[in-house]
Formats: C-alpha cells, structure tokens, sequence
C-alpha cells in the first residue's frame, strides 16, 4: 500500500492543473470572501472571516474527496488505466487504499495551509483548548471518510462521456446551503431543511465548533453545536457511500 501511496502522491502532483485547483480555489475563495463581506456577526463578536474559513476547511476536505476522487477514478476507468491495472499482480485493494491515503494526505495539506490564511490574514484564532482539537479529530476523519467514500460512490455512477459538471454542480450549490458563505441563521427555514440532509452541512458546523467561540452557538439552527447529530449524520452518509459503492465500482467501462 506504501508504494501505491506514493504513486499516487506523484501522480496528483504531476496535475498541476488540478494541483492549483484543489489548493488555490478554496484559498482564493476565502480570501474574495473576506474582502467582499467585512464585520462581525451580529450578537456573537465573531468576524464572518473567520466563520468562512471554518466553512472553506470543510469545503477542501468534501473537495479533495468528493470532487477530486470521483473525477479522478471515472477518468481512471473510462481512460483503460484500470482495467490494465486489475490484469497486473498489484492487489485490488491497493489501488483503493492508495487513493484513500492520497485523499488523506491532501486534505490535511489543503487544511494546514488554509488553517495558515485564516490565523495570518484573518483573525482566526487556533483553539487552545485541547478537547476542541479532539473534537478537530473525530469530525476530520469522519468528515475524510464520507468525502472518499461518497468519491468512489460517485465515480462508480459515472458513465462514459460524462463530464466534471454533473459532480461539481451538486457540489456548488450545497456550499451555498450549508452555511460556507452565509451563516445559518440567515438562510430560509426551507433551505435549512434541505442543506441538514447532506453531509457538507454538518462537516461545517463540526469544523465551526473548532474554530469558532461557543457564543456562535447562538446563531446555529438548534442553538448549540449538536456534535451528537453532527457524528451520527456523517456516520450514516459514510454507511450509505459505501453500499452505493460496493454496487456500482466497476474495473472496466462496459462492464455492469
């Protein structure tokens, strides 16, 4: 798995392009984010700057797993690399934990360096409490897990021809719903509802418990940081992801 690990690792970097996508888009998108809407939220004395980068760390992570692994393995598939590496000697389980480990390793770069933005150019405050980088822990890895699973998941769906739009579209609006730009009280009642239904939703509202005062708790929707909701709704996306991924992963293009 090591020397797979590292393939990969290799192979990602050698994409400059999806390189400077995965690292520079959510560090450009928080940057525009704070310049665009300045002050504080309204009762809690946090600067939306800093509930932006709570938000835009939850986004790399869902990004470099979601987004990044689905794209990344369809393309694998459609393009015939997988069906020559399932003829060679390598496990298949290889092949899978390297791409699992690849997305680990991203995210905690991508994590470290907007964890930098945030404390350098925004305000952000570390925690120095050292059950909020506990908590850091479960909701990364949690939130790691769904992203990859749901990655793979997505990836088997895919058919030939299909192109980034039906993946990154999804993405997109659910950044609008889940409360990465805009803080949860601020959206409709309906929307709420909506955005409680998907992962990306509660990874935010994880990542905002850490990063964040406990006087924000004010404004999120049930007044408190819900961690029980928060582990148990990723834990159940996770389940789901990984059926739908059992069904559908295919080595070949063609095959059913």
């Amino acid at each position: 798995m090591a020397a797979r690990t590292r393939l990969e690792l290799k192979m990602f970097a050698r994409h400059r392009e999806q390189m400077a996508v995965t690292f520079a888009m959510p560090v450009l998108l928080l940057v525009l984010l704070a310049l665009i809407s300045g002050g504080t939220v309204e009762g809690t004395g946090v600067a939306q700057s800093q509930v932006h980068a709570a938000g835009m760390i939850a986004v790399g992570i869902v990004s470099a797993g979601f987004q990044g692994l689905a794209l990344a393995v369809a393309a694998e598939r459609q393009d015939g690399t997988l069906k020559r590496l399932r003829g060679t000697p390598m496990p298949p389980a290889a092949y899978l934990l390297g791409k699992i480990a690849q997305v680990i390793v991203v995210s905690l770069a991508q994590v470290a360096l907007l964890l930098v933005v945030g404390v350098v150019g925004l305000d952000l405050t570390l925690p120095h409490d050292p059950t909020r980088w506990l908590t850091f822990a479960w909701v990364f890895v949690l939130g790691v897990t769904v992203a990859t699973l749901l990655g793979l998941a997505a990836s088997g769906l895919m058919r030939k021809g299909a192109n980034g739009a039906l993946i990154i579209l999804p993405f997109t609006v659910l950044q609008f719903v889940s409360g990465v730009f805009v803080e949860p009280s601020q959206l409709p009642q309906g929307v709420q509802q909506f955005a409680a239904l998907f992962p990306l939703k509660w990874l935010t509202q994880g990542m905002r418990s850490v990063f964040l005062p406990d006087t924000f708790q004010a404004v999120e929707p049930a007044g408190s940081w819900e961690h029980g909701r928060v582990a148990l709704v990723l834990a159940a996306w996770g389940v789901v992801a990984l059926v739908v991924w059992i069904r559908t992963f295919r080595w070949i293009e063609n095959e059913r």
